[in-house]
């Protein structure tokens, strides 16, 4: 029997088809949807005492830098500041997804400045497009690529965290290293790379995140330096910016978000310094970083040295004790005791952040680290603190409550508090530029010539994960501080390696076990890219400086050949977290959408799956289980059927466990500490889309959406035109919804003209005749009738919005998806059975065709490499809505195991086959699955 016979005969007994029909059908092929619920149009719109220690007249001088003073219309207040003000721009030049919120008020504020003013023509990069669509790769074209920002590389263990405690003690023992352990505060991953190279969140720029975390740090330098922070901001900004440096901190703010505990103040810790270079990140071994930041006067982490075996078996007996009921203070004094060195950090996380400890990380370094070490205590005594007792102006929490409209005005008001001696530029802020460049910068990226090693060895990492299939984004934006040096043949950009999944960084592990030279992949990776064109000399120069840089770069720093350790050893790093913090994060706040959506019964399951996942104690689940089905009780009761903000669960929790706690000294000791609630409603950040930067807290999309988004008839105005496309796959029925549309008297209800291009009809190329269709009709509604599978076609619909003054909205079939996949192989198979049940089709992709199977396969495979979650955020965040059809019944029988297994066979066919022939060539044994 053929694979489409099988294919044919498992659905035709297995599929639930009793569906709910759509309340706007009549019979038709539609009702092939074996759906529980009906057709609906939900728009998932995510546009997303610290007084003392202030901003004050310095009388040092910054190198002046071009500036800019601005007026702009209320649509675009303050959105260009500095480098990109001087101009006017309307909302008609430049088209934004509607849930891009914009500043109110009539005028913008005019920014003070103390140097000279000029302007750039953002046409450079806005109203002249073609910039880039002109920029043709060719043999003179080469591309330069420089890491920014960079965290720490991931590293995923291999061995279980007892395997890698034995080796760690092994090591030590044996005087061939040293376990250094650090405090895990309880924040958010900041990254600064000065005024001009940037500051950046673990994913992302320019956003209320990192405002927060410039304003932090340029307080801390308030703090530290007193009426010499101004002089000390500016010299630092231009130390790390001339010697291309990165600093990391945990950034750990109330305002932010809740984690385990709120701060009792806003603070940043240094976790990591960084030289970037021309090769591979340096990053400093934690002496050096206490070195560095003794004498920039910046906060430091609590560390302790285990150099002995006695030492360092004495800090793993001491966690096992105190796992699940550990605190700060008594976490602290344990390891201070049996330590044989121990710093104490600048910020003591007792009296910044509270009791609540999230963990310990414990790796393994040089032996000769505490040597290093008491070097540094008596080279760098600890600096003082000249800012104490001095009035600082508003703190971060006063700025956030007395600026609540928007995110813009908050990013706004905490930029200027920061002053300019610290940031001067504000070019990365406000969201004047389009969210991303266009896609091409990738493309020709990777086509051009590297004009370094560095750039050789991006190259060669970002083409790996394009090829693998990884999950992970490469978006690129323009660089607004390099808006004086584009022309024709030399553009700038910035790019994000946003990887989506830990499966990608272990992925990735994987591919550098088999290629060595292959460089890490990096947590919180920015990159700056140049692309530009040579002459004949140029070209020779860099020929001859590539040359020569190769041996020295290629036995370069790196963080695999650290200390002289073997690569695996290295790498030994494991975390140690606490019980009384994953009760609150893991167990009740990540278990609120379970527990509000799905029940108090698969909340429990939940939470004593986790356990079982941690190997807690049998008596702390008894106590925890009690504990827990209270706390299901109490806040279900309290709040209905309204799903509590995870950002602020614990307004909720807090009081909660304190009243719980005061039980028993049993409860007391289960609960850890509880009580003195900071309230964070009145000055929490205002974070448009829901966003998380952390990547730690599933978005409240539903809840979002039915509590605040206003629906898709709301939000498209009756003046433009709208685009309804489908990135699906054929059989997703997208044909059959265009017909009902078309047949369904008035349309979508709101007076416009409803008309439909099937692609399958269309001769010629498809998206120029959409584009020519919106030309010629504005105001109408175009219904795609064809699969918008990638981000080429994406791209193309939005060009269509900005020029026609349209909006889009894209209609996806529902579907729970993989971790490397939007479509499940349930909905495939939903949709190979309705493609082999057509006839006739006008695509002649239809039963009676040879290779419908490689055809759904190759729509299939286009999609790989994004998860689910990844595939709806992209959508939304291109085009602030998002259609869901519904495609089977969450309640339905798995798949049969033999349909699986036929369908897990076609595609591994199809990987193999497409890896050989290229794009298309029906292979004689794919022919053989698909017909035998």
């Amino acid at each position: 029997m053929s694979a489409s016979q099988r294919l044919l005969c498992t659905l035709s007994h297995s599929l639930p088809y009793k569906s709910t029909p759509f309340p706007f059908l009549r019979p038709s092929p539609f009702y092939y949807f074996p759906c529980s619920r009906p057709l609906s149009f939900p728009t998932a719109i995510m546009s997303q005492n610290q007084r003392k220690g202030g901003n004050r007249e310095q009388t040092w001088k910054q190198k002046p830098k071009p500036k800019a003073v601005m007026s702009a219309s209320a649509s675009v207040t303050e959105a260009v500041t500095n480098k990109l003000g001087g101009l006017n721009i309307s909302d008609g030049q430049i088209w934004k997804p509607k849930s891009y919120g914009t500043v109110t008020g009539p005028n913008a504020t005019a920014v003070d400045v103390q140097t000279e003013k000029s302007s750039v023509d953002l046409s450079k990069f806005f109203l002249k497009p073609n910039l880039l669509e002109n920029f043709n790769v060719d043999n003179s074209t080469y591309s330069l690529a420089q890491i920014r920002a960079t965290f720490y590389p991931k590293f995923e263990n291999e061995k279980s965290d007892q395997e890698i405690r034995i080796r760690m003690i092994e090591m030590v023992s044996k005087g061939l290293a040293t376990l250094e352990v650090s405090l895990k505060h309880s924040g958010s991953l900041f990254m600064y790379a000065g005024n001009e190279g940037g500051a950046y969140a673990k994913n992302s720029f320019g956003n209320i995140y990192t405002a927060v975390g410039v304003f932090v740090l340029g307080r801390m330098f308030h703090e530290a330096w007193g009426t010499k922070a101004g002089e000390k901001q500016a010299q630092f900004n231009d130390f790390i910016e001339r010697n291309r440096m990165c600093i990391s901190m945990e950034l750990v703010t109330a305002v932010l978000g809740d984690h385990g505990q709120r701060p009792r103040e806003d603070y940043a810790v240094v976790t990591a310094v960084t030289e970037l270079g021309n090769g591979k990140p340096k990053f400093y071994s934690t002496p050096e970083v206490i070195a560095f930041c003794r004498k920039w006067r910046l906060p430091t982490n609590h560390i302790w040295l285990f150099s002995t075996r006695k030492s360092v078996t004495s800090f793993f007996a001491a966690y096992d004790v105190l796992c699940e009921e550990g605190t700060a203070t008594s976490v602290c004094r344990a390891l201070d005791e049996v330590a044989d060195i121990s710093v104490a950090g600048s910020k003591c996380h007792i009296k910044v952040q509270g009791e609540i400890l999230e963990g310990l990380v414990a790796r393994i370094v040089s032996h000769e680290s505490s040597k290093h070490m008491d070097e540094v205590l008596n080279d760098h005594p600890p600096p003082p603190a000249d800012g104490a007792g001095i009035d600082l102006g508003p703190s971060l929490r006063e700025i956030c409550a007395a600026n609540r409209s928007d995110e813009k005005q908050q990013i706004k008001a905490l930029l200027e508090n920061v002053g300019s001696s610290f940031c001067p530029d504000h070019s990365d802020w406000y969201d004047a530029h389009s969210r991303n460049a266009d896609r091409s910068v990738l493309s020709k990226f990777l086509q051009a010539h590297p004009a370094d090693y560095s750039t050789t060895k991006l190259q060669e990492m970002i083409r790996l994960m394009r090829e693998k299939r990884f999950p992970a984004a490469f978006k690129c934006y323009h660089n607004f501080h390099k808006a004086e040096s584009v022309s024709s043949d030399n553009l700038f950009y910035k790019m994000v390696i946003h990887v989506h999944s830990d499966s990608g960084f272990r992925r990735y592990q994987k591919e550098m076990r088999q290629k060595p030279g292959l460089w890490p992949l990096y947590r919180g990776f920015f990159l700056d890219i140049n692309l530009f064109k040579a002459n004949k000399e140029r070209a020779a120069e860099i020929a001859k400086c590539n040359n020569d840089l190769v041996g020295l770069i290629n036995n370069g720093n790196g963080i695999s050949t650290r200390d002289g350790l073997a690569d695996d050893d290295a790498n030994l790093m494991i975390k140690l977290k606490f019980l009384t913090y994953k009760l609150r994060t893991f167990l009740i706040r990540n278990g609120l959408s379970i527990l509000f959506k799905d029940g108090p019964a698969a909340y429990k399951a939940y939470y004593l799956r986790q356990m079982k996942i941690w190997g807690t104690s049998a008596g702390k689940q008894i106590e925890l289980s009690k504990m827990l089905d209270e706390w299901a009780v109490y806040i279900r009761r309290k709040c209905g059927n309204k799903q509590l903000s995870s950002a602020i669960y614990l307004s909720e929790a807090e009081p909660f466990l304190e009243q719980y706690a005061k039980r028993s000294p049993e409860n007391q000791a289960l609960i850890g500490c509880a009580g003195n609630l900071v309230r964070t409603e009145d000055f929490l950040a205002v974070v448009e889309g829901g966003r998380d930067e952390e990547g730690d807290l599933s978005l409240e999309r539903e809840a979002a959406a039915a509590s605040i988004s206003p629906s898709v008839k709301d939000t498209i105005r009756k003046d433009e035109g709208l685009i309804v496309f489908f990135p699906g796959i054929p059989g997703c029925a997208k044909s059959a919804l265009c017909r009902e549309l078309l047949n369904t008297p008035g349309g979508l209800g709101d007076g416009r003209q409803v008309d439909s291009l099937m692609g399958d009809l269309v001769k010629g190329r498809y998206w120029p005749k959409v584009a020519d269709e919106r030309r010629r009709k504005p105001y109408s509604i175009i219904l795609a009738d064809k699969n918008a599978p990638n981000e080429e076609v994406w791209k193309q619909i939005e060009n269509m919005c900005h020029s026609t003054k349209a909006s889009a909205v894209p209609v996806i079939p529902d579907s729970e998806g993989t971790d490397s996949n939007p479509f499940s192989l349930d909905a495939l198979a939903v949709f190979m059975f309705r493609v082999l049940q057509r006839v006739n089709h006008p695509g002649n992709l239809d039963k009676a065709s040879p290779n419908a199977g490689y055809v759904l396969l190759m729509f299939y495979h286009l999609y790989e490499g994004k998860s689910r979650k990844y595939f709806e955020d992209e959508l939304v965040e291109r085009f602030s809505s998002l259609v869901k059809m519904p495609l089977l019944k969450p309640d339905r029988s798995p798949l049969p195991l033999s349909l699986r297994s036929v369908l897990e066979e076609g595609i591994n066919l199809y990987n193999l086959h497409t890896n050989r022939h290229g794009r298309f060539h029906l292979s004689l044994q794919f022919s053989r699955w698909w017909n035998n």
